[in-house]
């Protein structure tokens, strides 16, 4: 009916007639079940390009009185739920992205004044009768328009968060709109004509002293999705017909984009964890065949090196050893749901989680880099940014794999030396472990050739680092063995020794094994290379 007010279905029908369509409807059910009752307000952050907004036009075209969507949704899942009907288009729906008014105020206007006079006008071409001239603000034409016809509202605000987010330095602004958003979900009337409360945003609600708004609010989050797990992504089991349909294989899809860990609130109470997809990246893969980073091209690396570029102690740490494959404890606790009040590199590591430029296990309380696709944006932000050094590193990368693949075991020395001591400037610790970092670092762009596994189980032992060449990849595995105040000679011996190349025996043709030894008291290092069939 309206643009903001009793909206159509027609934006969830163009995304379910794509070509690429996961259903999420059973959704709904779990929002049905929470109708008019005090857990009915659900505040759901998601990081960008993972389909806030297709939920939003799902949830419009559900429960909107301004459309009829049985058919629409009859053949999907929430069909089956034995209260379909009950609540399918029975209310009225208010539904705007607060973004789109913060980006189109114009030098000094209000954002919150530019909202409201829009919405309010809306209301009164929808609703002349309930909704007059007298009318000042949208709150109350809710009211209004509620005592009408005794039918509540179903209100949806995506980006709620972006005038604290991106207007976080006028404090008068930030407390003014919260103190308008009250009129939606904080008075006594609210509690009258408030079926369900929906707000979407990049962070979880920051709390203010003083102004409650929002508490009122379950969080549902990158960190903790709770029973809303199944929604944020899309599962293996999901993008498979799609796969199968494009030719495409689950492993380079796995490798590229998957890595993000959801901890799922089952309905027996028990917990039980789900891997995730990007929504947007999927999509994208599948539509141009073509596996590549889509996050990267959306200038998403420039926004990650204001982050990663901080000052914070340890952070370049913390950084270096999630690029090198470690997993690295964050304490999630102390952020304060802004992107201002930074208290060290935990801060910093959790706002990348939410924004999902980190995936996070909850088991183990550790972030790391999920997968390829973030990894390129990682490289990316790198080489644009402040870290000359690393930068450096990794433009070389290239030329120390080659020098090996040739067998130039002083080349690879060399590099090695001048990884390490640029990369244990930063690193926290310095013994045998910052040297294997270092030297996964060295070789960072062997990832494109290769799968590299640290501690490899093979023989009587764990090999160091294995380079294990990916399908169809004409490049010779490596095992490489690190020695700290022995030779390089040594490393080779202990090889095969404990037959570390039985394990890597499968993949046929070469095999490089690759001896590296560190001097402490000398500060020297040598490498010796020796290729086998």
């Amino acid at each position: 009916m309206g643009m903001y007010v009793d909206p159509g279905n027609e934006s969830f029908r163009s995304d379910i007639e794509s070509d690429i369509y996961i259903d999420k409807t059973e959704m709904l059910t779990i929002l049905n079940n929470n109708i008019g009752k005090s857990r009915r307000y659900f505040a759901v952050s998601r990081a960008r390009r993972f389909g806030k907004s297709m939920v939003a036009d799902m949830i419009d075209a559900y429960y909107s009185v301004g459309c009829d969507s049985k058919e629409m949704f009859s053949k999907f899942k929430i069909a089956d739920d034995p209260d379909f009907e009950i609540h399918l288009n029975k209310y009225h729906v208010l539904h705007f992205d607060m973004a789109t008014f913060l980006n189109a105020a114009k030098n000094d206007e209000n954002p919150i004044e530019l909202m409201n006079d829009t919405i309010l006008k809306d209301f009164r071409e929808t609703y002349p009768k309930a909704v007059g001239d007298d009318i000042r603000n949208v709150p109350k034409a809710v009211e209004e328009v509620w005592k009408s016809d005794g039918r509540q509202f179903v209100i949806i605000i995506d980006e709620w968060e972006c005038v604290v987010r991106d207007a976080k330095t006028d404090t008068k602004l930030i407390m003014d709109y919260l103190k308008y958003l009250r009129g939606f979900f904080k008075t006594e009337e609210s509690k009258k004509f408030l079926a369900l409360g929906y707000i979407t945003g990049i962070l979880p609600i920051k709390k203010f002293d003083g102004e409650s708004a929002m508490n009122n609010f379950i969080e549902y989050t990158m960190i903790s999705p709770k029973n809303l797990a199944p929604y944020f992504g899309f599962t293996d089991s999901e993008i498979v017909p799609y796969l199968h349909d494009n030719g495409m294989t689950l492993d380079d899809i796995k490798r590229w984009y998957d890595g993000y860990i959801m901890e799922t609130l089952n309905a027996d109470k028990s917990f039980s964890y789900v891997h995730m997809y990007n929504p947007n990246s999927i999509v994208d893969a599948i539509t141009f065949n073509k596996i590549e980073s889509y996050w990267k091209n959306t200038g998403a690396f420039r926004y990650l090196n204001d982050y990663i570029g901080r000052n914070e102690d340890g952070l370049k740490d913390a950084v270096i050893r999630m690029l090198a494959g470690e997993d690295y404890p964050v304490d999630v606790d102390t952020f304060q749901n802004d992107l201002t009040s930074y208290t060290g590199k935990d801060d910093v590591l959790t706002a990348l989680i939410h924004m999902g430029y980190l995936g996070y296990d909850v088991r183990t309380g550790k972030a790391f880099i999920p997968n390829e696709e973030v990894r390129e944006v990682f490289n990316s932000a790198i080489k644009v940014g402040d870290w000359k050094d690393i930068s450096d590193a990794l433009r070389n990368s290239d030329s120390i794999l080659e020098a090996t693949w040739n067998e130039d075991g002083e080349r690879v020395a060399n590099a090695i030396a001048k990884s390490h001591q640029d990369y244990t400037s930063i690193l926290e610790y310095h013994d045998e472990n910052s040297l294997a970092l270092a030297i996964m670092m060295t070789y960072y762009t062997a990832r494109k050739h290769y799968v590299i596994v640290r501690e490899l189980p093979s023989g009587k032992g764990f090999a160091d680092i294995a380079f294990i060449p990916k399908i169809n990849s004409d490049k010779p595995a490596m095992i490489v063995e690190l020695k700290w105040n022995k030779d390089a000679d040594t490393a080779i011996d202990q090889i095969h020794a404990k037959n570390y190349a039985g394990k890597l025996a499968e993949y046929g043709g070469e095999l490089l094994l690759v001896g590296i030894n560190y001097d402490k008291d000398k500060k020297e290092y040598s490498c010796k290379i020796e290729k086998i069939n």
